[in-house]
């Protein structure tokens, strides 16, 4: 009986959950915004949810965001300048900060432009799907600042008639 139970052990914990998903704000390791989503036990359909904030060599931390359904992970994040950060799934909103790496509120309105989505795909994975760039949205999507307006250069005028 024993070796039984033994063997089927690796069995109960095949459904149990534990990826990462990373969006990489500058396009290096030095930057990111990681989801971790953890399940514990195969039996609970709930996992924790973990963002991890890091900006080196600066700061790195751990930021819990509570549980949600396994296969229903749905967080998008916002840049709301050069270190700010929202974070909303459903009515939820966290305000997230990478100069030092901390939480700085957990409550009201989306700030800056969608950089995109952390989500779960068809396949169970927890993967970082980027938001479509609007038409001529260049560094200005990702928060920075825009570039200045072009002035139209002015029209040829024809010469007098004689």
């Amino acid at each position: 009986m024993r070796r039984l139970l033994l063997a089927t052990l690796p069995l109960l914990l095949t459904a149990c959950v534990n990826d990462s998903a990373t969006y990489y704000v500058d396009g290096t390791n030095q930057h990111t915004l990681s989801l971790r989503r953890q399940q514990d036990y195969f039996w609970n359909d709930n996992s924790r949810i973990t963002l991890v904030a890091t900006r080196l060599p600066e700061c790195q931390r751990q930021i819990p965001l509570g549980e949600m359904l396994r296969d229903e992970v749905d967080i998008e994040v916002f840049s709301g300048g050069e270190f700010q950060w929202s974070l909303r799934s459903g009515d939820q909103v966290w305000q997230v900060q990478t100069q030092s790496c901390a939480l700085v509120g957990e409550s009201g309105p989306v700030a800056g432009a969608k950089v995109g989505t952390f989500k779960v795909n068809a396949d169970n994975k927890l993967l970082f799907e980027e938001a479509p760039k609007a038409p001529g949205a260049g560094p200005a999507a990702a928060g920075a600042e825009p570039a200045p307006p072009v002035e139209p250069a002015p029209a040829p005028t024809a010469p007098p008639a004689n």
